[in-house]
């Protein structure tokens, strides 16, 4: 699993995310005007094979099988407790960190079996960033969030970590607001601007993949609708599999979408099929807020 990243990617905010907040309900403008990728069309990125989880006795997922494309944004929707959660989760073996559970089927990233005995679990979370639902900066100084990962990994030349430090603030759309207050504390940030820190962060050891959950959940709208624009821009590097409960910002910001009901993953496909012709009655019940 290597990056290949080699430029900074400069925001400006984007007619998509504008014209996707208007009144369009569940966003089907910006459905309509996804990318059109399906699955088979380019080698998957992460592919997923029978998965089972559990909790102790409790089975939270079901022979799940998906796969998932570079460079595009896969969002994970469904109801609390169907899934989605512990199905990001096991991308980055994050829930290792959880007493009592196993997984068993087999999950490729870049066709290495990350659960493989010898898989370095460090350099795994390296190269498969996350980004949780409320912001978590340290209580350390800006500069000091960013550079903790690549400190970390042995990065110690200060001329480095700049440089990684402002690619990092750069990609994640923060720079130009921070590059003056480095040395200070990351809790003075407003919550949107933490966030984005959070993403600076997981950004700063070279990831290929980027795992979202639930990333503006707990974000004002104008702070929402910045994260979609960085989501939108990001995609152009990294990997992104989003989990959501809004429906109108799976549609705004994602190529393909996977449903996941009662731990069992229900359709997958493009994001602007399934919202406008899902294939399951449970699938449109869902996207129609039926249930939820």
């Amino acid at each position: 699993m290597t990056s290949n990243i080699h430029s900074t990617v400069d925001h400006e905010p984007t007619a998509r995310s504008q014209s996707a907040v208007g009144s369009d309900p569940l966003g089907q403008d910006a459905c309509a005007n996804a990318s059109q990728t399906t699955v088979n069309d380019v080698a998957a990125k992460i592919e997923v094979r029978d998965l089972d989880f559990h909790y102790g006795a409790v089975r939270a997922l079901s022979n799940v099988s998906i796969q998932i494309p570079p460079r595009r944004v896969t969002a994970l929707i469904g109801p609390s407790g169907c899934g989605k959660s512990t199905f990001l989760r096991s991308i980055n073996r994050m829930n290792d960190l959880i007493d009592d559970t196993r997984l068993e089927g087999t999950i490729l990233v870049d066709q290495q079996d990350i659960y493989a005995p010898g898989t370095d679990v460090v350099e795994l979370r390296k190269q498969v960033g996350m980004v949780f639902q409320k912001s978590n900066p340290f209580p350390k100084s800006i500069f000091d969030n960013v550079a903790y990962g690549p400190r970390v990994a042995g990065t110690r030349h200060r001329p480095a970590l700049n440089e990684i430090v402002e690619r990092s603030l750069a990609q994640a759309a923060l720079w130009d607001e921070v590059k003056d207050r480095l040395d200070e504390s990351a809790l003075k940030l407003s919550g949107g601007q933490q966030q984005r820190l959070c993403i600076a962060r997981a950004l700063a050891t070279n990831p290929d993949v980027l795992l979202m959950d639930e990333p503006a959940s707990a974000l004002d709208p104008a702070s929402t609708a910045r994260i979609e624009d960085l989501i939108f821009e990001l995609k152009e590097h990294f990997t992104i599999v989003i989990v959501t409960h809004n429906m109108q910002q799976a549609a705004r910001v994602s190529d393909l979408t996977a449903f996941f009901f009662n731990g069992e993953l229900l359709e997958t496909g493009v994001t602007a099929d399934m919202f406008t012709a899902p294939k399951t009655q449970k699938t449109a019940d869902y996207i129609n807020g039926r249930f939820g």
